[in-house]
This record gives C-alpha cells, sequence and structure tokens, in this order.
C-alpha cells in the first residue's frame, strides 16, 4: 500500500455560511411540521381516537393500513367443511 500525506481541508466562509443556511431552513421546516401536528391534534381526531373503545381504535388502525380482516366461522360445519363423521 503507497503512503501519502493527509490531504488538508480548509474550511470557508462560504461553507459555514451554507451550513448556516441550511440549518437555518431545516429549523423552520421542524417548526411548520410541529405547528400542523399540533393544530391537527386539537381538530378533534387525535382524541377521539385516545378516549373512544379499543374496537373502533383497531377498526381505524386496520383502515388506515388496509387490513380488512374476515369474520372467524362460528360452527364446525364452516370449519370443515361437509365432512360426515
Amino acid at each position: 500500500m503507497l503512503r501519502r500525506k493527509p490531504t488538508r481541508l480548509e474550511l470557508k466562509l462560504d461553507d459555514i455560511e451554507e451550513f448556516e443556511s441550511i440549518r437555518k431552513d431545516l429549523e423552520t421546516r421542524k417548526k411548520q411540521k410541529e405547528d400542523v401536528e399540533v393544530v391537527g391534534s386539537s381538530d378533534g381526531e387525535g382524541a377521539i381516537g385516545l378516549s373512544s373503545d379499543p374496537k373502533s381504535r383497531e377498526q381505524m388502525i386496520n383502515g388506515r393500513i388496509g387490513y380488512k380482516p374476515q369474520p372467524k366461522p362460528s360452527n364446525r360445519s364452516s370449519q370443515f367443511g361437509s365432512f360426515e363423521f
């Protein structure tokens, strides 16, 4: 393996200004996102999801992820078909 001297990196004023502008932009986006979440939870949808019974919460989650559970069969003939014992 060839050895070489380490490369020297220089921090320029332009780099610092670019970093500051990107950081401010990210902070403003984060604030806007937090404001939207606070407003969304005060609409009542967030409060309804927390205070309602577990079945409606489960249905809400299933609807959100696209899961549609099939009802379970209630008797043995529906489980095993038309087998005669």
